[in-house]
This record gives structure tokens, C-alpha cells and sequence, in this order.
């Protein structure tokens, strides 16, 4: 092994200009070759600097990997790299083998990779154009030697500019499986801003996993109470208006500042705190997603034929899925998740995951109750599909929120289910 020689200038000069650049390094895979050794991709994304998005995307991460997944977290914010500080590594080199750019590691089950290693110093300012930083950004994509992991985490400038919409496009292009995550503040004039990220996301047709509402209150140091200092709810009431999942809030905490100073992952030092608590109820959805793809691809990948018969007093719920959570537009969800449960004991039996029919008016309803469906649970439905469905013996329950299916049917058995207005009430 070697230090990596390849160095950006203040004046942005490398050893190579412009997109060639992109061959000085070694690699043993092409793109899409490494990225389908990934199986999920993050976009950590804000519309506006100061949001706190590089600190909630380590701390995603760092949760990530202490919940046992196997997770990558790369900063492209190449004007202004974070990663580094915030992991206490400013002082690390990079390393090139015959298979390309060995990524840092933090833990046990973190690979860090950041503009910031490649830096001759830490307060020397990058000076690049476009074709540059798109240059950079696919290497660090395509050479960096990233292995098998459960998520990649990708740390975006704010904005819509050249940076997101290049690792975005590449990802698209190579495996796809990006989904995103937007963080914002509570205030309007940060949350403006998020609607145009949530509009780029849609644009490029990217699912967006959620929103997190990031300084949300106030903890107080002394007696741990929060206050709100400034407001809460303005991202889950956007989130909800913008048809997204909200995520969770994290409240402004001192102890996250002095963390972040010192290069201390808030989520590795002080995992039992009511913050720690907060950024868990951020990241439990994406764990939910992903445990619910396992058992997708390990057990439920079956034709509706070889779907075992309900056992006598069982109850079969119904409800349509997207990128692991509830569609909010039920006749257009990727899948279906049938969900037997004991109603006596409010237990879940089974799971089975169904790949959707090709939409077709008024088929739904009678797809599903060939598959045994007692109850659909939804985001939205139209008058006509809810009358369809009623003929066909099948409870129809509106205004779900977007989440996972286990959480839905668990609290649709405890009578808990939350349900607000029907989105699709035409």
C-alpha cells in the first residue's frame, strides 16, 4: 500500500483536469459493478446550509453501524467537508491498492470516505467547477472500495446544485436503490427551501424515505426538559402537506455541539440520552425497511398461488407498499404486503409480499380478495375503489400514515392506528 498522492490545490488544480481525472486512480470494479455490492444508497439532502444535515447524516450512520449494519458514509460536499471533523479523522490519509481507494473506517462497521482526506490543508478552500467535482464525485463512487454494505450513506451540499444532482444521476444510472433523506429546521424560511429538495427528489424520481426535523426544542443541559425556543412541528406539518414520511425530531441539544467540536459521534458517546433517543426513532423506519427486504427476498417472493391458505379465525390485512412503507396512492405501490394476524391474542401470524399488478381500474379490490384480504389498510382511496372493495367483503381503513407494514397492522390491532384525512377522496 501507498499514500494517495492525488491532491487537490487551492486553485483547484489536480493531477489530472477536468473528468479525466477520474483514471488517475486504481479500480478493480467499474461502477455499477461496486454500487451493486450495495443494497441500499442514502441521500442525506437540505435545501439550506446551518440545518445540521452533516451532523444528522454521521449520527444516521453511526447508528446504522451500531445496530450492526454494514455502512459507508461518504461526504461530497466539496466545498465545505464536514465528515472528517465531525469523526475526529482530519488527520487521516487515504491509501491506493491494486483495487482502488481504501476508505477510512470508524468502528467496527463504518467506511468514511471524504474531499476532506484528499486536502494538503484542512483551511485551503477547493476551487472547482462542475465537470471537476463531477469527476471526483463518480471516483469516489466507482474506486473507492466500499465491499458489501447494508447502506451507504451520502452526505450532499445543500441546495440542488452540481453535486447532488451528479451523485444522484450516478447512482440512477448504476443500480439505483438511492432513496433520500431531507433534513430541515422548523422555521419557514428553512422549510421553503426543503419543498424545492422534495420537488428535485420527485423530478429525478428518487422515493424519499423521509423528513427529519432537526433542531427541534430545546434540551436543557441542566434539568433535561426541552423548550421550544424556536417552534416544532414545522417539518412533520410540511412533510405531511407534501405527501412524505416524517421521520422524527431531533431537539437542539448542547452536548451535540460539544460532541460535534470534539469530533465525537453524539450516537457513539452518549447513546442513552432522550437525544440518542431521538436520532434512534429516526433511523428505526429505515431498519424496519430494511429487515422488511430481507424477509422479502429470503421468504416472500412467492406467485399469489403458493400463498398458504388462512388459518380458521385469522385476519388477512392488506396494505400497499413503496420503498418499505405504505403507498399513499394505493393503485400505484410497488408491492403488497398480506399480513395474517390472530385478532384474540393481536398477534401477527405471516407476512407475504406480493409484486403489484399492472394498474388497472377496479382490479384491485377483487386481485385481493382472491389472496383472502379481510381488511385493507391505505393512505388514500377513491370513492369507487372503496365501493369496490366493499362489495367484495373487504374493510377499507383511510388516512394511514406512510409506514411500515408491521407498525401499521400492530397498531390497527391495538386500535391505535392513527388516521388522518384520505388524499385520494375522489
Amino acid at each position: 500500500m501507498s499514500d494517495c498522492s492525488h491532491k487537490p490545490s487551492a486553485s483547484g488544480s489536480c493531477s489530472a483536469e477536468g473528468e479525466s481525472q477520474e483514471s488517475q486512480f486504481p479500480s478493480g470494479e467499474n461502477l455499477t459493478q461496486r454500487m451493486s455490492r450495495v443494497k441500499n444508497k442514502i441521500l442525506v439532502l437540505s435545501g439550506k446550509g446551518g440545518v445540521g444535515k452533516s451532523t444528522v447524516a454521521v449520527n444516521m450512520g453511526v447508528a446504522l453501524a451500531l445496530a450492526g449494519m454494514r455502512v459507508g458514509l461518504l461526504d461530497i460536499d466539496v466545498h465545505g467537508p464536514s465528515i472528517p471533523k465531525l469523526l475526529n479523522l482530519e488527520k487521516k490519509k487515504i491509501e491506493a491498492t491494486e483495487s482502488g481507494i481504501v476508505p477510512t473506517g470508524f468502528g467496527d462497521n463504518l467506511k468514511v470516505m471524504s474531499i476532506g482526506f484528499l486536502l494538503q490543508e484542512q483551511n485551503e478552500p477547493v476551487i472547482w467547477r462542475g465537470p471537476m467535482k463531477y469527476g471526483v464525485i463518480k471516483q469516489f463512487l466507482q474506486d473507492v472500495v466500499w465491499g458489501e454494505l447494508d447502506f451507504l450513506v451520502v452526505d450532499s451540499p445543500p441546495g440542488t446544485g452540481d453535486e447532488p444532482l451528479s451523485v444522484a444521476q450516478l447512482l440512477v444510472e448504476n443500480g439505483g436503490g438511492v432513496q433520500a433523506v431531507i433534513v430541515t429546521t422548523p422555521q419557514e424560511l428553512a422549510l421553503s427551501d426543503v419543498r424545492k429538495s422534495i420537488n428535485f427528489c420527485r423530478t429525478l424520481r428518487i422515493p424519499i424515505l423521509g423528513v427529519v426535523e432537526n433542531m427541534s426544542g430545546f434540551i436543557c443541559p441542566h434539568c433535561g426538559k426541552p423548550s421550544e425556543i424556536f417552534k416544532s412541528g414545522g417539518g412533520e406539518q410540511m412533510a405531511r402537506e407534501m405527501a412524505v414520511p416524517f421521520l422524527g425530531r431531533v431537539p437542539i441539544d448542547p452536548q451535540v455541539v460539544e460532541a460535534s467540536d470534539e469530533g465525537k459521534p453524539y450516537m457513539y458517546h452518549y447513546a442513552r440520552t432522550e437525544t440518542a433517543k431521538a436520532f434512534g426513532r429516526v433511523i428505526r423506519p429505515i431498519l424496519e425497511m430494511e429487515s422488511i427486504k430481507a424477509s422479502s427476498e429470503t421468504q416472500t417472493k412467492e406467485d399469489a398461488s403458493n400463498i398458504t391458505a388462512k388459518e380458521e379465525k385469522t385476519m388477512r390485512i392488506a396494505i400497499p407498499i413503496a420503498d418499505g412503507k405504505l403507498a399513499m396512492h394505493f393503485g400505484h405501490c410497488e408491492q403488497f404486503a398480506l399480513v395474517d394476524v390472530d385478532p384474540a391474542t393481536k398477534k401477527i401470524l405471516k407476512q407475504y409480499f406480493l409484486e403489484a399488478p399492472e394498474h388497472q381500474p377496479g382490479l384491485l379490490p377483487g386481485w385481493l380478495k382472491e389472496r383472502g384480504a379481510d381488511v385493507i389498510l391505505a393512505g388514500g382511496m377513491g370513492s369507487r375503489a372503496q365501493n369496490l372493495f366493499a362489495q367484495n367483503g373487504i374493510k377499507v381503513v383511510t388516512g394511514a400514515s406512510c409506514e411500515a407494514p408491521e407498525a401499521l397492522v400492530n397498531a390497527y390491532l391495538e386500535d391505535t392506528l392513527r388516521t388522518g384525512e384520505n388524499i385520494c377522496d375522489h
